[in-house]
């Protein structure tokens, strides 16, 4: 409890800008709460998708496999849907591989939506801190020039001490943002890497069961 009435008491003496920077805080990690349970239930659904879809993909059964992607919503039945449906109507690698591209390209913004905001709350945060540093230290140096000689000394050191409170809140709001900001754009580029590399799987597969079929006949 000690702590918690010496954190109240640290907050009370910041000022008015205290407010402002903790509201920023509450809202970046909203954001980055909504983010991370969305990235992890993409990442989980695609690799169940991937699992039931790959032996499915080496047999060659394109048609079943069409089947299976398009009653599903996830991110990589998505863009190979798009692959797929265009294996069924031509053979060429080259237009396969643009379709599972031109998917691609719709689902990373998905995947990167809302994301850049919590860096730039976590900028926010800190640049709240410094102007209320600033104005902190502003109303002190005004304060102190009409003050008694004798006390200026204390009261422009009690001053700055509070004013440099928003400072110090600002970067312990602004750190954990950063933090969770880089780890959100890691697991993002860990999803788009998989589905990448799914895409040169199934395009593998196609080729070969294309070879299989023109060897046997």
């Amino acid at each position: 409890m000690e702590f918690f009435y010496s954190l109240v008491a640290f907050f009370q003496k910041g000022g008015l800008f205290m407010y402002p920077i903790l509201l920023v805080f509450a809202v970046g990690m909203a954001i980055s709460v909504e983010r991370w349970v969305q990235l992890n239930r993409i990442r989980s659904r695609n690799r169940r998708v991937w699992n039931e879809l790959q032996p499915v993909l080496v047999e060659g059964e394109f048609d079943k496999a069409r089947e299976m992607v398009s009653s599903d919503n996830s991110t990589i039945a998505q863009m190979l849907g798009m692959g797929l449906a265009r294996q069924g109507a031509v053979r060429r690698r080259e237009d396969i591989e643009i379709a599972m591209e031109e998917g691609m390209m719709e689902i990373i913004p998905q995947l990167e939506k809302r994301t850049p905001y919590v860096a730039l709350l976590s900028n926010i945060a800190t640049l709240l801190g410094l102007l209320g540093t600033i104005m902190g230290l502003i109303e002190a140096f005004t304060a102190v020039a009409n003050a008694n000689p004798a006390e200026k000394a204390d009261l422009l050191s009690a001053s700055i001490s509070v004013a440099m409170n928003t400072t110090a809140f600002g970067l312990m709001a602004a750190i954990p943002l950063l933090l969770i900001h880089a780890k959100l754009t890691s697991t993002t580029g860990q999803i788009v890497d998989s589905l990448e590399m799914a895409s040169v799987k199934v395009l593998n597969c196609i080729s070969n069961t294309a070879k299989r079929q023109f060897q046997a006949s």
